[in-house]
């Protein structure tokens, strides 16, 4: 090759190619994101993130390893919409700051969402009980959220310190990502003057409920035995979590009638199966079905009967047991999170990959 060819090359590469280089990619880091906080359990890695997601988060990891979970822009409508709702619920005003005592809790919130609030939030200097206290002492949050043992432990330990007379007043405290710690609600009376709320909700789908009351208007309460207990889905697919539902009511609001705190986790989840679609093809609605398996870990059947082009989608829900029970969900309201991942999908199909070096055929 001619020198004169490889330095026309090389121009080629560097003045007039239209792909980034490492230095010119879009970056989205915990900034952007909202949630540059320490904690204890994670480290900090680069990863190359696909642009058909809004952005990816993690599990707690409360009863299995902490896994990756995505998050499409076809969702974050209604998770923004059930996390106003939260934060309205428990009180929070236009002003109000929050103290989030684990950064990525931030991410069923969303940035978005709370920046439109008109809310500010901060984090810990460091994932301890002490750091709590010291914030509280400095910030003075309206708002604090974190695993509820953790905030009675701190609140307890104020006391112990002869700190607890000089932290702010009437502070709001969600509890969230442990079912909700029966003693930190009368401690917060009593320590600050303040209320306890329970905020349940999972990475995967975000915040569900506050206090026994729902967040969305597509959960559904799934009975599979004869037992006061439902297993709680969104839009048709499974948490993984059930409760009891009692007409007692929660122990923080008498009106919600799942009892979050008494959370069990599901021995075998309900079986999903898709009956009917929007979509004009199988195929698409088979990759909707992997694309749920890879970023929320749920399984997703697809009918040999499907039916295509329908008005709208239709899914049965079938658990097994001694005493299998069946129920077909067929109102947009029920099956609208399948929905969500359908269109994302449809998104993702529609356009070409962004990465002109991936081509599979000759």
């Amino acid at each position: 090759m001619s020198m004169e060819l490889q330095q026309a090359l090389e121009d080629a590469v560097s003045f007039t190619n239209t792909a980034p280089t490492l230095d010119t990619m879009p970056r989205r880091t915990l900034a952007d994101k909202g949630i540059a906080g320490p904690t204890g359990a994670h480290v900090i890695e680069e990863i190359h993130t696909p642009f058909n997601f809004a952005f990816v988060t993690i599990t707690t990891g409360s009863t299995a390893f902490q896994n990756i979970v995505g998050v499409t822009a076809a969702e974050l409508p209604d998770r923004m919409n059930a996390a106003q709702r939260a934060l309205e619920l428990a009180g929070l005003t236009v002003g109000d700051h929050i103290l989030f005592t684990y950064p990525p809790l931030v991410n069923l919130f969303t940035k978005e969402m709370l920046e439109s609030y008109g809310v500010a939030w901060s984090f810990l200097p460091t994932s301890s009980r002490d750091a709590l206290l010291l914030s509280l002492l400095k910030e003075r949050p309206r708002m604090v959220i974190g695993e509820s043992t953790f905030l009675r432990l701190a609140l307890e330990e104020s006391g112990r310190l002869g700190l607890a007379p000089h932290l702010p007043k009437q502070v709001i405290f969600l509890a969230a990502g442990t079912p909700l710690d029966p003693e930190l609600a009368p401690t917060v009376q009593k320590t600050v003057d303040g209320k306890a709320h329970d905020l349940y909700g999972c990475q995967e789908f975000g915040w569900l409920t506050l206090d026994g009351i729902p967040l969305r208007d597509d959960i559904i309460l799934y009975k599979t035995d004869d037992s006061d207990h439902r297993d709680l889905l969104v839009g048709s697919l499974p948490t993984g979590d059930r409760f009891p539902v009692l007409d007692k009511g929660h122990s923080q609001n008498p009106q919600g009638k799942i009892i979050t705190y008494a959370r069990q986790r599901q021995g075998i989840e309900p079986e999903v199966t898709i009956l009917a679609s929007t979509a004009k093809s199988r195929d698409t609605v088979e990759r909707t079905a992997r694309t749920i398996l890879r970023i929320k870990a749920k399984v997703i059947r697809v009918s040999p009967d499907l039916e295509l082009n329908q008005p709208h989608t239709i899914i049965q829900i079938t658990s097994g047991g001694p005493t299998p029970h069946s129920q077909i969900l067929d109102t947009p309201e029920q099956t609208r999170m399948f929905d969500s991942m359908l269109e994302a999908q449809m998104a993702y199909q529609s356009g070409a990959k962004k990465d002109p070096t991936w081509i599979k055929s000759r």
